[in-house]
C-alpha cells in the first residue's frame, strides 16, 4: 500500500507545546489516551482506536479547554483514523476543525497549519478531488517555504506529496522536479540514510515504473530496500511495503518467479510486523492473489482473493473502497474463468461501494465502470457496453485530464468495441487520440 506523509508525529509533539502549563503534574491522561490510539491504529484495530481517540478528545478539551492546541493534535489523529477507514466525512470534519483553531490561535503562517492544510490536501486527494488537492498543498508548501529553514523535513514531505498528486494524474514532467528536490532536502537535512530518504527513492521508483523505465525503477527500488532493512529490520512494515513493491515491478514485467518470491516476502513480514487482521496483510494477499491469477493459477488466487476481503470486511467495515479492489479482482478471476454471472455481481457491487465512498467522479469508478463495460463486451452485448466506457472516459478526462494514460487506455478500449461493429472511421479516430496521449508521455 502507498504510505503518505501526513503530520501525525507534529500532532503528538503538539501535546508538549504550551511549555509550564502542565509541568508541574504528571503526564495528562488524554497524552496517554492519544499514545494508546495512535498504537492501537498502527496495529491495524481502528474501531478500538477510534475510541480511544474520542476519550483523549473529550478529556482534552473538557482539561485544557476545547481551543487548546494539545486539542487539534489529537483531532488531527483521530481525523487520521477516520481517513484510513474511509470515514471521509468524519475526517473532513475534523481536519478543518483543527485547521480553524490552529489559524485563530497561531494565525495562517504556522507550520502547525501547513501540516493541517497537507491532511486536508491527501483526503481531497484520496476522494479523487485533485485540483482542490493541489490548491491546499500548494498553500501548505507556500507556508513552508516563507516561515521554515529551506531543507526542512516537513517542507520536503509536503513537496513529495505534491509530486505523488502530480503522478497519479500521469504529469510525470512536474512531478520528477519536486521527487528529487525533496529527496536532495531529506539528504542534506537528514542524512544519506533516513528513512525518508528511503521513502524518497521508492517514489522516484514509482515514477520510473509509471513511465516504463524498469531497470531505472529496480535500482533505486533495491536502494530504498537495502536502506530499509539497515535501518529498520528485516521485519518492519516499511522493508515488506519496499519488498511488495519491488516485487510489482517484477510482476509487469512478465518475471513471475521473482515477483512470487517477493510477494510472499512481503507478505510474511507484515504478518509478523502486524498480524494477520491488518489492511496491509490484505493488500498484500490481494497481490498475491493477482499473480496467481494472472498465470492461470485460479484456485490459489480465488482462495487469497476471499482471505483479503475476510481479512478488510474485519478491519475496515464492509463499505471501504480498499475492499472493492479486491471484490473487483475477483471479479477479474471469475471473468477469466468464464463465469460470467459470478463475475457481474461483484463488478456491480465494487462499482457502487466505490461510487458511495469516493463518489460518482472519482478515477476508480471509472476504472469499474471500465471492466464492467469489458465483462460485457467479453459476451458481445455491446449495447450494454458502450454507454459504459463512454462514462468511464468521460470521468477519466474530468478527473485525471485528456492527456493521462488511463485517458489513453478507454480510448483503445471503446475503439476495439466499435472495430467489432465494423465502425472503422470512429475506431480509427479513438485509436489516434489514444496514440497521440501516449506519444506524448515517452
Amino acid at each position: 500500500m502507498k504510505r503518505f506523509f501526513r503530520s501525525l508525529a507534529i500532532a503528538l509533539i503538539l501535546l508538549g507545546s504550551a511549555p509550564g502549563l502542565f509541568a508541574q503534574s504528571r503526564v495528562p491522561a488524554w497524552d496517554s489516551l492519544n499514545q494508546e490510539a495512535m498504537d492501537l491504529y498502527r496495529s491495524g484495530k481502528y474501531d478500538r482506536a477510534v475510541e480511544v481517540a474520542k476519550k483523549a478528545l473529550e478529556v482534552a478539551q473538557k482539561n485544557a479547554g476545547p481551543q487548546h492546541l494539545v486539542v487539534t493534535g489529537i483531532m488531527n489523529n483521530l481525523a487520521e483514523i477516520y481517513f484510513s477507514q474511509g470515514e471521509y466525512t468524519q475526517a473532513e470534519t475534523l481536519y478543518k476543525r483543527s485547521l480553524a483553531i490552529r489559524e485563530k490561535t497561531l494565525g495562517p503562517e504556522h507550520p502547525l497549519v501547513a501540516g493541517t492544510l497537507n491532511n486536508l490536501a491527501l483526503l481531497n486527494r484520496t476522494q479523487g478531488h485533485y485540483e482542490q488537492a493541489e490548491t491546499l498543498l500548494k498553500r501548505s508548501l507556500a507556508i513552508c517555504k516563507r516561515v521554515l529553514e529551506p531543507d526542512n523535513a516537513l517542507l520536503a514531505g509536503i513537496m513529495n506529496n505534491l509530486a505523488e498528486l502530480y503522478t497519479l494524474q500521469g504529469q510525470y514532467a512536474q512531478a520528477e522536479p519536486l521527487y528529487k528536490k525533496s529527496l536532495a532536502m531529506r539528504q542534506k537535512s537528514l542524512g544519506k540514510e533516513h528513512s525518508l530518504v528511503a521513502a524518497s527513492l521508492n517514489n522516484l521508483a514509482d515514477l520510473r515504473r509509471s513511465r516504463g523505465e524498469y531497470e531505472q525503477a529496480e535500482t533505486l527500488y533495491k536502494q530504498s530496500l537495502a536502506m530499509r532493512q539497515k535501518n529498520l529490520g528485516l521485519n518492519h512494515p516499511d522493508v515488506a511495503a519496499s519488498l511488495n513493491n519491488l516485487g510489482r515491478l517484477y510482476f509487469i514485467q512478465g518475471e513471475y518467479v521473482q515477483a512470487e518470491t517477493l510477494y510472499r516476502q512481503s507478505l510474511a513480514t507484515y504478518r509478523k510486523a502486524l498480524g494477520p487482521d491488518h489492511p496491509d496483510v490484505a493488500a498484500s494477499l490481494n497481490n498475491l492473489a493477482e499473480l496467481y491469477r494472472s498465470q492461470g493459477q485460479y484456485s490459489e488466487a480465488e482462495s487469497l482473493f476471499k482471505q483479503s476481503l475476510a481479512v478488510y470486511r474485519k478491519t475496515l467495515g464492509p463499505d471501504h473502497p480498499d475492499m472493492a479492489v479486491s471484490l473487483n479482482n475477483l471479479a477479474e478471476l471469475y471473468r477469466s474463468q468464464g463465469q460470467y454471472a459470478e463475475a457481474e455481481s461483484r463488478y456491480k457491487r465494487s462499482l457502487a461501494m466505490r461510487e458511495k465512498a469516493l463518489g460518482p467522479d472519482h478515477p476508480d469508478v471509472a476504472a469499474s465502470l471500465n471492466n464492467l463495460a469489458e465483462l460485457y463486451r467479453s459476451q458481445d452485448q455491446n449495447e450494454k457496453a458502450e454507454p459504459l466506457f463512454k462514462q468511464s472516459l468521460a470521468i477519466y478526462k474530468k478527473s485525471l485530464g485528456s492527456n493521462h494514460p488511463f485517458v489513453a487506455m478507454s480510448l483503445e478500449n471503446l475503439a476495439l468495441l466499435y472495430k467489432a461493429e465494423d465502425r472503422t472511421q470512429e475506431a480509427d479516430g479513438l485509436a489516434k487520440q489514444a496514440k497521440r496521449i501516449r506519444s506524448s508521455k515517452q
